[in-house]
């Protein structure tokens, strides 16, 4: 009477004892409440209800860490959020040791967070965020190994300044912006006057390059404007010492060829 029943009612407790485990997970498994190890991935046969399965994902988990007010080292009211990163290291303390891993890290985190940025000023950890984020996660991660977890990375995501402080700070980086520029215009004017000092000193040695000079700034404006120069006469005289100048020395067979020299006169 009970022959063909049987069979069916243990493939059917057969099938309810059956559990899949993907890649990333592992499943603690309690035989009478007691723990009888960590099996997975695969397939998986329990006993029930002897036996019972606790799953756990071992993927990496990014935890948001709530926005928070912190006064810093300098007494400077900030909010700071961060976000932080860990995985399960091992199943069987973070099913044993802790009842929820992930509010415990959450809440931990949040006390870390205002500890330790507390030690710090507000310039610190504006120019320090990285030391400040590696400084966070130790210390975190000495409180979640005892848990079978491992917090990879810690990283402040928003620092959000008073509105006073945010006006303080771009009136100090104008200012340093317009020292800055004040400087480099010095240094222009410093190094404009080395090189008129020397442009002088060549001058002085060779006084026909003044009024060669001044012969091509009045060709650039004669160039860009139509204009009238007027020359006055003494400046005349000194152009045509210069002229006399520059023009090259006549030469010997040139000077042989004149019948009186250089003072002969044409009839």
């Amino acid at each position: 009477m009970f022959g063909p029943v049987i069979p069916i009612v243990l493939l059917i407790y057969v099938l309810v004892c059956l559990r899949i485990l993907r890649q990333y997970e592992r499943g603690v498994v309690f035989a009478l409440g007691k723990f009888a190890g960590v099996r997975g991935p695969g397939l998986i046969f329990l006993l029930t209800p002897f036996q019972t399965m606790t799953r756990v994902s071992l993927r990496t988990v990014t935890m948001q860490i709530p926005s928070q007010k912190i006064i810093t080292k300098d007494n400077v009211s900030i909010d700071i959020a961060a976000v932080a990163y860990y995985h399960i290291s091992d199943p069987e303390k973070a099913v044993i040791a802790i009842e929820n891993v992930y509010e415990a890290i959450n809440q931990i985190s949040q006390t870390t967070v205002r500890n330790v940025v507390g030690r710090f000023s507000l310039d610190q950890l504006l120019a320090q965020t990285t030391d400040v984020n590696e400084l966070i996660k130790e210390v975190i991660d000495t409180h979640t190994v005892p848990w079978g977890t491992v917090v990879t990375a810690v990283e402040i995501k928003d620092i959000f300044l008073p509105d006073n402080m945010q006006r303080a700070m771009a009136k100090e980086a104008e200012a340093e912006r317009e020292r800055r520029a004040k400087i480099v215009a010095a240094e222009g004017e410093f190094q404009a006057a080395m090189r008129l000092g020397e442009a002088a000193d060549i001058i002085t040695q060779h006084p026909v390059a003044l009024q060669l000079r001044t012969l091509q700034t009045m060709a650039e404006i004669a160039t860009e404007k139509n204009s009238t120069i007027i020359f006055p006469a003494q400046f005349m005289t000194t152009v045509q010492e210069a002229l006399a100048t520059l023009k090259p020395a006549p030469k010997p067979e040139e000077v042989l060829a004149r019948p009186n020299g250089d003072d002969a006169k044409p009839m």
